[in-house]
């Protein structure tokens, strides 16, 4: 008989819920029918700072359909204290609660919901409403506001803060070459094509259902019981489609606070939207400036690194990002060390966004990094390699494995760097100036405590199951592969269910971490059904599985059991159910670190790194920038799927590109709001600014680092390649920018370098 390719881990299968998604089958948060529902939209403070001194809702009000305005005013009790309202995240502060009093803390907050059968009548009546403040002072001036910047006390699980080695001032001011630039980031915006949405199905009972669009179902879950008045097992979350979170669903959002507190409220399902508009008064990645002081050798050894950083946070929570340690982990030098504080103003939160930290402080610290090989009159690839580090040299541990070299060196042959010319504005073509550059990328490599179900079935299906969210980056798919790959069933036989609370239990989706934490968690729920597979073969006529004392000696394949000893010995694995009269297997497994995963973690650094080769072409005369050309190289462990790590890379370096050229949020400092609020304003990169971009995975063996061997690919895209960018621009036009995004202004304002 002959047999089927076995699609498991290594092969370039496409999504299995492609299908879903461009056939409209997939449902996102605000596309479930609900009946009997109620449409609510908000309302957004007009003003930065003050307080609510009173309504006029009568217009409002007497818009046929509309049931109720919601406000402080009038909305249901929900829990006081500020730990009722706290996340996954943990963010040291005060959570912010929606409609919670009179306060005001920045513009576009929340300040009423109208709710009406229609959702043209509530946003008609919404725009009747009005409400009346009373202003305050406020500051969103980013420069302003680091006059108050500090470092608190209590600091956010997920930060790290900077150590320091041997004297780097001191070494910085005995260097032979010195480098002490500020360098910049502009604020930026989540921009998922699925907007912030909620839809809550109430079911008479006090039970709600909520369709919530967020990165972790149950995280959500958790929050609305511990905030809302609600028992935990009266709350189902689900989130199966997410069309897109970068970070923005971490946290559960404004609008799901809203719609549970209207469906409390009025006991019936509520549906609520963001607009475009009110996508930009929640989550962004914070502004940055990042002081840097490089000291090296004329060879181009370094003798010192130190970095300064400021990121922007809101006065209500301190939220803090991995700035400066990107650099003291990855260059070698006997001296290093960093200060790293948060600067306050009248915002949201800033937020996680796609390798929170890292795209940010490892973009400005290559760009440095950059600057100084041309002080040292060395190529930056070689100047790279000259202070290439075998360890995290900041925590002085090995790597369960590092494949960064072998990065470099694919990532430059693919890409020809070995015929580029090495001064400024040396290489051209007509009216264009060429550039190459070159940067370096690096995230960590995480996995999480993470539980999955797996249940076959008498005909040979299996599904498995768990409550981590696929946020677009195929987890349904590469799930679906492990399975495969574990137990040898063809893919259309395997269903893989994710997105809803009631699943096994599953942290938020970041970080990540997804393909490694859910795969793991999978592989071993699939074992445990091997097992019992295993042990069901022994009521077979003939018992032709006889001898095998474990899984380790049986091969999954086609469907089918065999003896790894003896392939000739096999049975069908529905043959094996039938024998034993099973008519489903059902098991629940959980990957965890352990102890000793623990302990590991400690005494071994964990990190995906890359290597990133930029051409990009810029019009002499109007200094426009076209990116034409980029090679990615990746060591990233094993790749489950080739096909959606590619896409997961290019995903990256297409944002990485938004941070170099496009992506900026403009602050209105008199208003204290964002002005470019929409798709139209807010520069991302289109079409016709993404040329040729090749992706290479390095090999890089690693039993170590997880289960699986697999170290996630949605963060290392980004990190570095808006540092390829600004540093082919450089070697372009002789012009260094040190504030990113490079726009034509700061190119024609800059001078080229003597």
């Amino acid at each position: 008989m002959a047999t089927q390719m076995k699609v498991g881990i290594g092969t370039p299968l496409s999504r299995v819920d492609g299908r879903d998604k461009v056939t409209g089958a997939a449902k996102y948060a605000a596309e479930y029918a609900v009946p009997d529902m109620l449409y609510g939209v908000i309302v957004s403070s007009a003003i930065a700072k003050g307080k609510i001194t009173g309504f006029d809702d009568a217009a409002a009000r007497s818009v046929p359909g509309v049931v109720e305005i919601l406000s402080h005013e009038n909305r249901p009790k929900e829990a006081w204290f500020d730990h009722s309202y706290k996340d996954e995240l943990n963010i040291p502060g005060e959570p912010f609660k929606a409609l919670h009093d009179e306060t005001i803390m920045f513009s576009g907050q929340p300040v009423a919901l109208v709710l009406a059968e229609t959702f043209e009548a509530a946003r008609y009546a919404a725009n009747l409403l009005s409400v009346q403040y009373e202003n305050e002072v406020h500051n969103i001036d980013f420069e302003k506001s680091l006059e108050e910047k500090f470092l608190p006390k209590k600091k956010r699980n997920t930060y790290h803060p900077p150590k320091t080695r041997g004297e780097p001032d001191a070494a910085f001011e005995a260097s032979a070459l010195q480098l002490s630039e500020t360098y910049h980031l502009a604020p930026e915006h989540h921009n998922p094509m699925e907007m912030h949405a909620s839809t809550v199905e109430w079911h008479g009972d006090g039970k709600i259902t909520v369709y919530d669009k967020t990165q972790g179902s149950q995280g959500v879950q958790a929050y609305i019981a511990s905030a809302f008045g609600f028992s935990k097992k009266d709350v189902r979350v689900v989130n199966a489609y997410v069309g897109g979170g970068f970070g923005s669903g971490l946290r559960p959002q404004y609008q799901v606070q809203l719609a549970v507190l209207a469906a409390k409220k009025l006991e019936r399902s509520v549906r609520v939207v963001m607009t475009r508009q009110q996508m930009f008064t929640h989550a962004h990645r914070p502004e940055c400036t990042y002081g840097i002081k490089l000291g090296a050798e004329t060879t181009g050894m370094f003798t010192s690194i130190y970095g300064d950083a400021t990121t922007s946070t809101s006065r209500f929570e301190n939220n803090m990002e991995d700035i400066v340690t990107w650099g003291i982990m990855n260059y070698a030098s006997p001296n290093a060390g960093g200060e790293y504080t948060i600067a306050p103003r009248d915002t949201y939160t800033s937020a996680d966004m796609r390798a929170p930290g890292a795209a940010t402080g490892m973009a400005l610290f290559e760009i440095a990094v950059d600057e100084m090989a041309y002080k040292a009159k060395v190529d930056p690839l070689e100047f790279r390699m000259i202070n290439y580090s075998e360890i995290d040299a900041m925590n002085e541990l090995p790597f369960t494995s590092k494949a960064l070299r072998e990065a470099y060196r694919e990532g430059a042959d693919k890409f020809g760097w070995s015929k580029r010319t090495p001064e400024p504005r040396s290489m051209t073509e007509g009216k264009e100036l060429i550039g190459w550059g070159v940067a370096t990328g690096m995230w960590d490599a995480q996995f999480s405590k993470t539980a999955a179900s797996a249940k076959l079935t008498a005909n040979g299906h299996l599904e498995v199951a768990t409550a981590a969210s696929d946020i677009g980056t195929g987890t349904y798919t590469v799930l679906t592969q492990v399975a495969a790959d574990t137990l040898g069933l063809p893919v259309d036989q395997i269903t893989a269910k994710l997105g809803d609370s009631d699943l096994p239990t599953s942290p938020v989706e970041g970080g990540s971490w997804g393909a490694a934490s859910g795969g793991a968690a999978v592989q071993l729920a699939c074992q445990a059904v091997a097992k019992k597979l295993l042990k069901a073969a022994d009521k077979v006529e003939n018992r032709p599985l006889w001898g095998a004392k474990s899984i380790e000696d049986i091969e999954f394949a086609d469907g089918h059991m065999s003896l790894k000893s003896d392939v000739t010995k096999r049975v069908s694995i529905t043959d094996v159910m039938r024998a034993a009269d099973l008519t489903v297997i059902e098991e629940e497994e959980t990957a965890s670190p352990g102890i000793s995963g623990m302990i590991s973690m400690m005494q071994k650094a964990r990190n995906t790194h890359s290597a990133v080769f930029v051409e990009v072409k810029v019009d002499e005369e109007l200094d426009v920038v076209r990116v034409t050309r980029v090679v990615n190289a990746v060591a990233a462990g094993r790749i489950i799927n080739p096909k959606t790590a590619r896409s997961q890379i290019l995903g990256g370096v297409v944002m990485g590109i938004g941070m170099a050229l496009h992506e900026e949020t403009f602050a209105d400092v008199k208003l204290g709001r964002w002005i470019n609020h929409n798709y139209a304003e807010y520069h991302v990169p289109a079409n016709a600014d993404i040329q040729d971009i090749e992706v290479i995975f390095v090999d890089e063996p690693d039993p170590e680092v997880t289960p699986l061997g697999v170290k996630g690919l949605g963060e290392i895209g980004i990190v570095g390649t808006a540092a390829a960018v600004a540093n082919a621009i450089y070697h372009a036009t002789g012009k260094r920018v040190r504030s990113l995004p490079i726009t034509i202004d700061k190119l024609l304002e800059t001078e080229v370098s003597a």
